[in-house]
């Protein structure tokens, strides 16, 4: 179901109405409508090219609605930057040499206190509890262009989590992780939401979808939207993916794709 919401809201997160998201002037989503609450997280699920990384980066103000209205924080995108941190699939620091670990953590803290001011010990507590999470402590002095690139996506993690923000913006997070990875990312975003913060995510991963409280399932439209047990159903994914799913102790399990006939 997709609900418009009118007005401000004290605990919103996010409001959209009407939203359509594009680039130059070009629609790839239509109609979108969402309301994301503090410490609630949404999970934007879809195939490549179907409008999740489009509709996110609205949500971070980095490209503007081609229709429809977005709020964040009850104001526009970008107007409360140090509440909001996004991390997207492509990092240009990781091109800046020479960097350590613990320098492209710390880079999050900079809408703090700004490119060239000192780094507070709270700013070096957020660095190294964010590295803590992430399991990468070890590699704080690692130059990053040595360590592999699921260790990279463990850094840039701990960057977007050592800037304590409110809302936080990921972009297929899960990329290049291993299994343990995987597990402290999904366990710290459970702790995240429980201590008030919101989380946006996009994914292919439909059993990370599960594990978050909203889903929004994405094919150039939005095919479903609503909370996470209520839409990933088995029209819904089929609509979205073609393929078939049912929830099992739990946990969401694909049975295939279906052709029209039993298997």
């Amino acid at each position: 179901m997709l609900t418009k919401t009118t007005g401000t809201s004290l605990s919103a997160v996010v409001i959209a109405n009407d939203l359509s998201v594009g680039y130059l002037g070009e629609t790839v989503v239509a109609n979108i409508n969402f309301h994301l609450e503090v410490g609630k997280t949404l999970a934007l699920v879809g195939a490549n090219g179907s409008g999740k990384t489009t509709l996110l980066k609205s949500v971070a103000g980095l490209i503007p609605p081609t229709a429809g209205t977005i709020e964040v924080f009850n104001a526009k995108p970008l107007k409360n930057p140090a509440r909001v941190a996004y991390l997207g699939q492509f990092h240009p620091s990781s091109f800046m040499l020479p960097l350590r670990v613990q320098d492209v953590v710390s880079m999050s803290r900079f809408a703090a206190h700004g490119l060239f001011g000192r780094m507070t010990l709270r700013d070096k507590q957020a660095t190294n509890n964010a590295m803590r999470v992430m399991g990468i402590s070890d590699l704080a002095e690692a130059p990053l262009s040595a360590i592999s690139g699921g260790q990279r996506q463990r850094v840039f993690l701990a960057q977007a989590f050592a800037r304590d923000a409110d809302l936080i913006l990921l972009d297929e997070p899960a990329a290049n992780l291993d299994t343990g990875a995987c597990e402290l990312y999904r366990s710290y975003i459970r702790k995240l939401a429980s201590n008030g913060k919101s989380v946006i995510v996009t994914t292919h991963d439909i059993g990370e979808a599960a594990e978050c409280d909203l889903t929004m399932l994405l094919a150039h439209s939005v095919v479903a939207y609503g909370k996470s047990p209520d839409v990933l159903t088995q029209k819904s994914l089929l609509a979205t993916f073609g393929i078939v799913g049912n929830y099992q102790d739990g946990k969401i399990v694909i049975v295939g794709p279906e052709h029209g006939h039993d298997h």
